[in-house]
């Protein structure tokens, strides 16, 4: 029998303790973790410090020494500005058709493995492990290690940079094409296999209508990665406007109007194509929410 002039019965007394007990252990471990992490990211930060040619404070001060060295001859030479900007819109354009068609290739391979390795939509359900841990391997190598390898093998130029992202792409679409499937109402997919339909057929008929706005989206979102991505792999000799925005960062002053003018067609060309993916994605979004 419980004390009637106690206010709280014995048992909830004993759960609140054992309840604070938890807290304070939890607190006590979360507490633990973080400073330990804490030790860990000094520890690193020490070490690349110590690594580092010019060590990190003394570098972190002539921060700017650089962006404002091309803002100045930039700026002495504004008159060269639009020339140069004409001068490298064909290796602009040969960018975005990078981004374009690794953007095209990735989004095809990642909706047919989504579509392969998705549970109750999977042609070979045995096989949704092979194809999951391929897409997993596609999109933990980075594009430029990729990239640096086709490189060696087939030599320099917009195509290794191309299959590079493409390889990418696929295994991050693929990724998000897939749970986006898993999500697909499967009523239809059972309707159309009591008439008789193929696999094919379930997938075209009924699920990729259902999942094609946000195949879209993703989609767009991704060319304006691979945007960025392209630019990058120009840097080590993949072409396009990152190819020749090493080269005038190299020859470094004396062509730093070279590389104002690069700057400024990339970082327009994102802003752009950001901004039209984004209107995109919200009439997709919209559309599907309507």
């Amino acid at each position: 029998m419980t004390d009637a002039a106690s206010p709280h019965p014995a048992g909830v007394i004993e759960i609140q303790s054992h309840y604070m007990a938890q807290v304070q252990r939890r607190r006590l471990y979360s507490g633990l973790t973080l400073l330990i992490f804490v030790i860990l990211m000094v520890a690193g930060f020490n070490i690349a410090d110590a690594r580092n040619a010019g060590g990190f404070w003394d570098g972190v001060l002539n921060i700017g020494d650089y962006p404002a060295e091309v803002i100045s001859e930039a700026w002495e030479k504004r008159a060269d500005l639009p020339g140069l900007i004409a001068r490298f819109f064909p290796a602009l354009i040969e960018t975005i058709n990078i981004a374009a068609v690794s953007t095209i290739i990735g989004a095809s391979a990642g909706l047919i493995l989504s579509l392969l390795s998705t549970r109750g939509l999977a042609r070979w359900p045995v096989l949704i492990p092979l194809f999951r841990r391929t897409m997993d391997i596609m999109r933990a190598v980075p594009e430029i290690v990729i990239a640096l390898v086709l490189i060696f093998v087939l030599g320099g130029g917009p195509v290794p940079a191309m299959i590079a992202i493409a390889i990418h792409s696929a295994g991050a679409l693929g990724k998000m094409f897939s749970e986006v499937a898993e999500n697909a109402d499967l009523k239809s997919v059972e309707g159309l296999s009591s008439t008789g339909a193929t696999w094919l057929q379930k997938m075209w008929l009924s699920v990729l209508p259902q999942v094609a706005p946000n195949y879209l989206s993703y989609t767009l979102l991704r060319f304006e990665i691979n945007i960025r991505a392209s630019a990058i792999l120009g840097f080590v000799g993949a072409g396009g406007l990152g190819y020749e925005l090493r080269n005038a960062m190299a020859w470094g002053p004396g062509r730093f109007d070279e590389a104002a003018a690069i700057f400024i067609l990339l970082f327009g060309t994102i802003v752009l194509f950001d901004q039209i993916s984004s209107r995109y994605r919200n009439r997709l979004t919209e559309g599907q929410n309507g």
